[in-house]
């Protein structure tokens, strides 16, 4: 995050121990978004993910109205900004792993950010995120991927099972596109917003969409690819291994427009 960040843990200033406790233990989960005009695109499937991490993570709910409040108190009248919502609890650690009950909230607010790519040339990894469907904190593996990615020359990485199925890449889902048809691969991953955002959307920019397998092999039988997640509403895809693709003139308009078609939810 590019700028100056204010944190806070269920509405105060972050203590010593709060960052202590974070920095030590790698055990939580958040979700991240742009806030514009005072409001948020998709809050409700931000609050649904955050609601689903914590009981799952912790045992019990945050509460929506309890996470509404603290957001708006993180804002604090900003129009614009960048919220990352996190939860852990001081009283997990590897050694005591067993408590159960409502997790702290930790708001890191910040300047908006750029978007998150122009054109990348992906690589495809074999690698499969832990937990794949929670958006958790244990980044390792993505940072090590997309080091290993430029390495190698490309700019970030694509992940693919076991059994040769695109899922995500590294921070962000991917989508495939034939004529006006979006094809979103279906194998174990995160459920994006953004891409939740964009589907609703494809009806509004003439475009359907549709999930099912697409093995690395299958490539070949898309006009062109594109990559998306809250910062980056849609980005176009320059290449994924040799495959190359020139994306047809207007199709980032639109799927970016699907997007935008969502209504701004008020905090």
């Amino acid at each position: 995050m590019a700028g100056a960040v204010d944190l806070s843990v269920d509405g105060a200033p972050a203590t010593p121990d709060d960052l202590t406790h974070v920095a030590l233990i790698n055990y939580g989960a958040y979700t991240s978004f742009r806030v514009e005009q005072g409001g948020v695109r998709g809050l409700d499937l931000h609050l649904a993910r955050l609601e689903a991490e914590a009981t799952e993570l912790f045992g019990q709910p945050v509460g929506e109205e309890r996470l509404r409040d603290l957001m708006r108190k993180a804002v604090a009248g900003r129009d614009a900004c960048w919220l990352r919502v996190s939860l852990f609890s001081p009283d997990i650690s590897p050694r005591t792993p067993d408590w159960q009950g409502t997790p702290k909230v930790m708001i890191a607010v910040s300047p908006p950010p750029p978007p998150f790519a122009d054109a990348p040339r992906l690589q495809l990894q074999a690698y499969a995120r832990e937990a794949a469907h929670l958006k958790h904190v244990a980044t390792f593996g993505l940072i090590r991927a997309r080091r290993a990615a430029r390495a190698a020359g490309f700019d970030d990485a694509l992940f693919i099972d076991d059994e040769g199925r695109v899922s995500e890449g590294s921070l962000w889902n991917v989508g495939f596109v034939s004529g006006d048809d979006v094809v979103w691969p279906q194998a174990s991953m995160l459920a994006g917003v953004a891409q939740a955002l964009v589907q609703r959307g494809l009806t509004h920019a003439g475009l359907t969409g549709r999930i099912e397998p697409v093995l690395a092999g299958d490539l070949t039988r898309f006009d062109a690819a594109f990559l998306c997640n809250s910062a980056t509403p849609a980005c176009a895809v320059a290449a994924i291994g040799g495959r190359t693709f020139a994306t047809p003139s207007g199709l980032i308009d639109r799927l970016q427009g699907a997007w935008a078609s969502n209504p701004i939810q008020p905090i």
